[in-house]
This record gives C-alpha cells, structure tokens and sequence, in this order.
C-alpha cells in the first residue's frame, strides 16, 4: 500500500495535475506519507516542495483507493485528497516538468491517466465542481 497526500485545485472548473520530469502520466499534486507524518503535514510539505507555494484553506475531500500507476499490479494506491488553495500561482519545480489544467474529459482523452487521479475527477464532477 503506498499513502499519499494529494491536493484537489481547481480553477476555471478545471483540475491541476502535474507530470513528473520523464513520465508520461499527469496526477494529483502532491506525494508519499512520511513515518510520523500526518496527511495534510504531508500535503504542505509536498506542494512547498512540487509547486513553490504554500496551501491555505484545505479540507478533506476524501480517501481514493485504486491500483498505483506504474507499480506492479495489486499495489494499492491510498491518497487522502485535500481541496485547497494556493497562496500564489503554482509553478513546476523540483521533480516536476509540468503542469496543466484539465476538464474529466480531457484528463479521460489522455493516453494514459493514473487511476487514483481519475476517481478525484469523477467525484469532483459529481459534486459540480468541475467540467465534463
């Protein structure tokens, strides 16, 4: 099982993603748990650490189990997703090449798309916060 923490931030209805420097797949901002760290700890850390800027007012979206993307099958994905703000404009840095904003569809169209991901787009389009 593989905990992360992911932030869910939307703007203009769509959601950011990022893709990682040599990877093909866009997923939720954010990473790995740390022993003795809690969610949204990791949560601030790895956004300051991903995109170059604080958080501010995050809430618990929810807990998206899936398959990892990219690991061997039947390792479990289990992200806690936190909506939330950034205190200034996200920019890529570190491990991170690129960021993008997306509608469901778009992310769908992708040719490939991370699961755990794709479950925060459906459940934030049923809740009316994002475009088709």
């Amino acid at each position: 099982m593989i905990r992360t923490a992911a932030l869910a931030h939307i703007r203009d209805r769509r959601l950011l993603q990022t893709r990682s420097t040599g990877k093909d797949v866009f997923y939720m901002a954010g990473g790995k748990i740390d022993p003795g760290e809690t969610p949204v700890s990791a949560l601030h850390r790895e956004i300051h650490e991903e995109l170059g800027v604080a958080t501010v007012d995050v809430a618990e979206l929810g807990v998206f189990e899936a398959q990892a993307y990219g690991h061997t099958p039947g390792t479990r994905l289990h992200m806690t997703c936190f909506l939330g703000e950034l205190a200034d404009e996200p920019r890529a840095s570190g491990e991170i090449a690129e960021l993008r904003w997306f509608t469901l569809a778009e992310y769908q169209a992708m040719e490939h798309v991370a699961p755990g991901s794709l479950l925060v787009f459906q459940r934030l389009h049923a809740l009316g916060l994002i475009d088709a």
